[in-house]
């Protein structure tokens, strides 16, 4: 058993050494700081106006203006990026954001009226460039065109969606300590210089050229393959992409509230945290998964894994056994986000890859804005309980959907040819050559 396991652990290292000579050590990292400040602005913002304004009924929609800001952008940003190539999009997007982050910290500190802060925040939602999911979309072309395994490019999926969980950890941990030791504004600036300067990096790496639009045919005008229509699994995968948000949400809304009773306030982020890092190490870990456990099997095992994990939450009312159980969910959840990541890739068209990336991006977020909003009254009125309740009733939502739902994957074949079912043993190899 132990020779099996360092067996499996020099796989993963192999296959993410196969990941890193992809990239070159440059781009993961300009990409880790770009998607940072999407981690930090959207906590951000609601300590700074709470801060400034004194009042948490301003912070909460200025954050929520935020986030709706991107939900509602995000697929234009990866529709505009699949057409124009990520380089001009991104470098544009990179530094409005900056622009639109720099105004609402200028305008918390002037103590603006709460219309014109939720104005801003929703102008610093909308201007998000996108990194971590354009990311993913590039270094998935990287890997198709360099003729790659299956194996790598699952592992790629893996180590993008690790970089989210890490950033979406050490965002607001960065936040909240510089709320404790000086003031948000200066992580909020912060942000603002790292989102032109890294954003504006990964926008300019040679590797930008490689996520480049369709080929426009001449006799159309238009490209082909812009014309694929999504195929009817993708609706599930989202939908499953945003009932993760939604227990995302309805966890720390509970975290949140369970902590306040125990008059314990400081630990909610710590606790919160312990779920993201152990999520992190279960998605490093996926690349050490062996080729015949098939997507659709691993999307059933995460969900399954993710509700029958999240039901000791309801009769949590201590603070070590919060811990614990929370720290145990947390290995379901990079799993099966980099399922569904990969499924989506798989399911449609490359020329749709980008803008999939993003639409899957502001259902993730949008899921958690929206629970966090209802399931925080609901732990207001009927205690911590009411939320874990709803987060492990997303979980068993998910789990229906990864039951009753058979993906496809896209076929890249002369003539239009059908999507093909996706095989429950070896992941299809889709064409690797450029259109």
């Amino acid at each position: 058993m132990g020779t099996t396991g360092k067996r499996e652990r020099r796989r993963a290292g192999d296959t993410y050494r196969q990941v890193i000579r992809l990239t070159g050590p440059l781009l993961p990292c300009v990409s880790f700081l770009g998607r940072l400040p999407t981690a930090t602005i959207q906590f951000g913002s609601v300590l700074l106006v709470a801060r400034t304004s004194g009042s948490l009924g301003t912070a909460g929609v200025t954050g929520g203006a935020l986030a709706l800001g991107q939900v509602a952008c995000g697929p234009l940003v990866g529709r505009l990026a699949d057409r124009h190539g990520q380089r001009t999009v991104v470098l544009a997007f990179s530094l409005a954001n900056a622009l639109a982050v720099t105004a609402l910290v200028t305008g918390a500190l002037a103590a603006l009226p709460a219309p014109v802060l939720a104005l801003l925040g929703a102008a610093a939602g909308a201007t998000v460039p996108l990194v971590g999911p354009l990311a993913r979309t590039r270094l998935v072309a990287l890997a198709r065109r360099s003729g790659a395994s299956e194996g790598t490019v699952g592992a790629a999926l893996s180590f993008e969606s690790t970089l989210d969980e890490l950033s979406f950890v050490l965002g607001p941990a960065l936040i909240g300590v510089a709320a404790v030791l000086a003031h948000p504004a200066y992580a909020m600036g912060g942000a603002a210089v790292l989102v032109a300067v890294c954003g504006s990096a990964f926008a300019l790496h040679p590797t930008a050229r490689l996520a480049a639009p369709a080929r426009v045919e001449p006799r159309s005008g238009r490209a082909r393959a812009a014309r694929a229509p999504m195929p009817r699994c993708v609706p599930a995968l989202l939908t499953s992409l945003a009932l993760q948000g939604a227990m995302f949400g309805a966890c720390q809304a509970g975290i949140t509230a369970l902590t306040a009773r125990l008059g314990q306030e400081d630990q909610a982020g710590l606790v919160y945290a312990a779920m993201g890092v152990m999520s992190a190490a279960a998605g490093f870990t996926m690349a050490a998964v062996p080729d015949r456990i098939g997507a659709r099997t691993r999307w059933r095992l995460a969900t399954g894994a993710a509700l029958a994990l999240s039901l000791p939450l309801l009769g949590t009312t201590a603070l070590p056994g919060l811990y614990a159980v929370v720290t145990v969910l947390g290995i379901a959840y990079a799993p099966h986000l980099i399922t569904v990541f990969g499924l989506l890739e798989r399911a449609v068209a490359p020329s749709r890859l980008a803008e999939t990336m993003g639409v899957a991006t502001s259902a993730l977020v949008g899921g958690q804005a929206l629970a966090v909003a209802v399931t925080g009254r609901l732990a207001e009125s009927h205690g911590p309980a009411a939320a874990f309740a709803a987060a492990s009733t997303a979980a068993g939502l998910t789990f229906a959907l990864a039951m009753a739902v058979r993906p496809t994957a896209y076929a890249q074949a002369p003539g239009n040819a059908p999507h093909a079912r996706v095989r429950d043993t070896q992941p299809q190899q889709r064409d690797t050559q450029p259109q």
